[in-house]
């Protein structure tokens, strides 16, 4: 085998595998999973107590300076505490040697990472929605997941086994021809690998090094556009005005059917009550994994159309320009919320964006989200005031064009690829170039910035009615994070 030898061009790359462990490895499995969980909630409450400690001393009238101290949630400090109190605490001295050090690892570091996302949001230095403060997974709900980083980490020759820390050589469902062979090749070095259980199976995905040399496109010099839509997973229009239309495969609706009396069989059984500390029966254990199968097989389809389809525009074209959808508003609309969940109109962008950067180095166009692409003429570029959804044929008033309403879309995001400037136009998004306010397009959002202004955010303030009622829960943690 030859040495690995890092060189430019190498990108950290996933691959997956299914594997096919024996009753003694599920065992194993579940149990290293297990113990990140327990690594994880004693974190969670080795921290949370310094701060319930001081709110207790602080309504005792002891000073500030006689205060418990803070307790840090870096993870060097979480590993040490933990290496300290494994030997003694009741819920790890009978059995914490069983497993590798790295499922402990595992959850220290998921606490760790939760709490820096948690001051973070609570300062105002992190995006997206409000983190709360870290809660203790529960058993019967926690994901069964844990990473290895260190020790014996491989993909055997003969293409069908893995083998990791303490949970030894494990049968693949697949073979790993493709990891092995750059493995073998020098071209790639693996960092780590994490078993999960999901859908129903077990999985090991190697995180790698790995070289990658660009691959041609088959059109460099051609544009397209696609808009994606409920009825027609995606209509796609490139720079010589061609236009093709992809079908929504409708996974789910085509297994509603059974779905259905899979469901109804289950409700007919005798299932597990927590008020009341009911077991579930033999049979609704069957028949609820027969009910789970047919999620699972759902979900499967659905990833692989996705891949093959989104495989195949970036392997096509050199300019791929694609729509910054609000997938997340679209889902509030309870008459098509299941046929858009479906579509996958989130993942469909995700994957485009790495595909074409990764994999071929072409260019991907993000539009701005008030782009009127529905209602801009492909002919003329008149732009209608009003266009009902309902509407699905698209009449110009000012040059009489009628054409489809995904067609006359679809060309108005092709004909965005020349026009198309360098820089991020669209929040959030650092791998694609985007057009903003396009054709004078109106943005109908707030011109002015709401109540909660940044500098209160990041000093943790509430000042909304709805926010002061956390204000009690949340006074410790945030005065832990403005000391620490």
């Amino acid at each position: 085998m030859k040495k690995f030898q890092p060189q430019p061009g190498f990108v950290v790359q996933a691959y997956r595998f299914a594997l096919d462990p024996n009753a003694i490895q599920e065992h194993a499995l579940r149990s290293h999973c297990g113990a990140a969980r327990a690594a994880y909630n004693w974190a969670v409450g080795w921290v949370s107590a310094s701060w319930w400690q001081r709110r207790a001393e602080e309504s005792y009238g002891v000073p500030q300076a006689g205060l418990t101290k803070w307790r840090p949630w870096s993870l060097p400090a979480l590993r040490k505490a933990f290496n300290a109190a494994k030997h003694t605490d009741p819920r790890f001295a009978a059995w914490w040697q069983e497993n590798s050090r790295e499922a402990y690892s595992t959850g220290l570091a998921n606490a760790s990472a939760a709490f820096d996302n948690y001051a973070k949001s609570k300062n105002g230095k992190r995006k997206g929605a409000r983190m709360g403060v870290p809660r203790f997974k529960v058993k019967r709900k926690a994901r069964l997941a844990c990473r290895f980083t260190t020790g014996t980490i491989r993909v055997d020759t003969d293409g069908r086994h893995v083998t990791l820390p303490r949970l030894g050589t494990i049968r693949t469902h697949e073979p790993t021809v493709k990891l092995l062979a750059c493995v073998q090749a020098g071209t790639a070095r693996i960092l780590s690998a994490t078993v999960r259980h999901a859908r129903g199976r077990w999985f090991a995905s190697f995180q790698a090094e790995v070289r990658q040399d660009l691959l041609p496109v088959a059109r460099p010099d051609a544009a397209v556009g696609i808009d994606l839509g409920v009825k027609m997973l995606a209509v796609m229009a490139d720079s010589t005005g061609q236009i093709r239309a992809v079908a929504n495969p409708g996974h789910y609706e085509r297994a509603r059917r059974q779905l259905r009396r899979a469901c109804r069989i289950v409700s007919r059984r005798q299932g597990p009550d927590r008020r009341t500390g009911q077991k579930p029966s033999r049979r609704w254990e069957k028949a609820n994994a027969q009910r789970n199968k047919v999620h699972h097989r759902v979900a499967n389809l659905r990833e692989d159309a996705l891949h093959k389809f989104t495989t195949s525009v970036a392997a096509e074209y050199g300019t791929v320009v694609v729509e910054d959808l609000n997938v997340a508003g679209m889902l509030r609309n309870r008459r098509l919320a299941r046929q858009i969940a479906d579509a996958g109109f989130g993942e469909i962008r995700r994957q485009l964006t790495y595909k074409t950067r990764r994999r071929h180095g072409t260019r991907i166009v993000v539009a701005d989200r008030w782009y009127p692409s529905s209602k801009t003429c492909s002919g003329c570029g008149a732009v209608k005031a009003k266009l009902p959804l309902h509407v699905r044929t698209y009449q110009c008033d000012a040059c009489g064009l009628v054409i489809d309403r995904d067609d006359n879309a679809a060309l108005n995001l092709a004909a965005l690829a020349a026009a198309a400037t360098t820089g991020t136009g669209v929040a959030g998004d650092q791998d694609a170039q985007s057009v903003s306010k396009p054709r004078g397009a109106d943005q109908k959002t707030r011109a002015t910035r709401p109540r909660r202004t940044a500098e209160a955010g990041r000093a943790g303030g509430a000042t909304l009615p709805h926010q002061q009622q956390t204000e009690a829960r949340d006074r410790p943690q945030a005065e832990a994070l403005t000391l620490w």
